[in-house]
């Protein structure tokens, strides 16, 4: 049984419950209880239509569950019959339920991380990742979400800044994470993109397009990481490159300057260098210094500092990086880089293989150890002279 499909079905089907009036939270566990049955009954009996079995099977588990709570026997009794199996139109509803999770009674960083875990299919941990917040703190934060909007019908759509924020951290975690979501998310940003001017989702399509153009180039045959300035340039997409640099200067040409144009407009530069070493450093500084502007993220300081130290030298990189919280995800991994950059081995090798314990993904982590092991090899081929 393919699970990315079953992955890809399941926000439609979502969407389909709350639409026949299920609240959010009762519909999620429906549809959880009929992708379990799947799994257990699918490989043996495979429908002819999934997706319609999927709707099927969650309204039956929702009005069982429904009926089985006496708190809700008023509700019980306005459902509607259960409907007869069949075909299931071939609508997706997948944007359209991003915006009702974005509902306006949650705060967006609830309503951000509710979406994830229900519609993106993240783990908590993922979505704890991505906030620099532990797992158990997310828990609660998602756990007090589904209470706000436990009964509330979704008839609300949430605000675009909002699903964008979804979107993006959806295509971050199928970039550089455990689950392949990135295609996934640049479809529906494309989509939105295609429904609404507004150049903030310009920014953010461009973005995910100049990022996702260096995918072919970011893992070796063996599966192994690949830097940016090591990367086989001739395997970057020049047909997506080409497209997202067109969107972001259609963008930047409205002056309406948003986080995810700044970011897009980094991309671009390295992007737009035929090499590593023709990398405009100075120009990809003064972009920081526009996101940190506009979001004084921790984050976006953190690659802030690696940028100064490309333009202006690592030394001038470590100063910047020693303004901030070494307890930052990746700092470890910075400040190696710079120290290797400014020759002290010793302590790059020794935060590599800090960094290395802290990775968040497992391509990371082999990455981060081979460069621990590359500099102690260094080291001890020159003790040993």
């Amino acid at each position: 049984m393919d699970e990315a499909m079953l992955r890809s079905l399941t926000p439609n089907v979502l969407a389909v419950l709350v639409r026949r009036g299920a609240d959010f939270v009762a519909a999620e566990d429906a549809v959880q209880d009929a992708l379990v049955e799947a799994v257990r009954g699918w490989p043996a009996d495979p429908p002819r239509d999934a997706k319609g079995w999927l709707i099927t099977v969650a309204w039956r588990k929702f009005l069982d569950a429904t009926r089985a709570d006496a708190a809700r026997r008023r509700r019980e009794e306005s459902v509607d019959e259960e409907p007869a199996p069949e075909p299931a139109p071939a609508v997706d509803d997948t944007l359209q339920l991003y915006f009702l999770c974005a509902h306006p009674s949650l705060t967006p960083s609830s309503a951000v991380a509710l979406t994830l875990r229900a519609v993106g299919g993240l783990t908590t941990r993922q979505i704890a990742q991505a906030y620099l917040v532990p797992e158990a703190t997310m828990a609660q934060r998602i756990s007090r979400a589904k209470r706000t909007v436990s009964g509330v019908r979704f008839d609300q759509p949430g605000d675009v800044a909002t699903v964008l924020r979804v979107l993006y951290l959806v295509f971050n975690e199928g970039y550089s994470g455990d689950v392949d979501l990135a295609a996934e998310a640049i479809r529906l940003t494309r989509q939105l993109a295609s429904e609404i001017d507004h150049p903030e989702v310009a920014g953010l399509l461009a973005l995910m397009l100049l990022h996702h153009a260096r995918r072919a180039a970011r893992t070796a045959p063996d599966g192994s990481l690949v830097p940016l300035a090591e990367q086989d340039r001739g395997r970057w997409d020049t047909k997506a490159i080409a497209e997202g640099v067109e969107i972001l200067q259609a963008a930047l040409a409205r002056d309406r300057l948003g986080e995810f144009q700044a970011q897009a407009a980094v991309a671009a530069l390295h992007a737009d260098a035929p090499t590593a070493e023709e990398t405009d450093w100075v120009q990809i500084v003064e972009w920081y210094d526009e996101l940190t502007r506009l979001t004084d993220n921790p984050v976006v300081r953190l690659n802030r500092a690696v940028a100064v130290g490309e333009a202006d030298g690592p030394r001038a990189g470590l100063a910047a990086l020693a303004a901030l919280d070494d307890s930052l995800p990746r700092h470890a991994a910075v400040a190696a880089y710079l120290h290797e950059r400014d020759g002290d081995l010793t302590t790059a090798a020794r935060l590599y293989a800090e960094a290395a314990q802290k990775a968040p993904n497992l391509s990371e982590r082999n990455h981060l150890t081979r460069q621990a092991a590359r500099l102690n090899a260094l080291l001890n081929a020159r003790r040993s002279r």
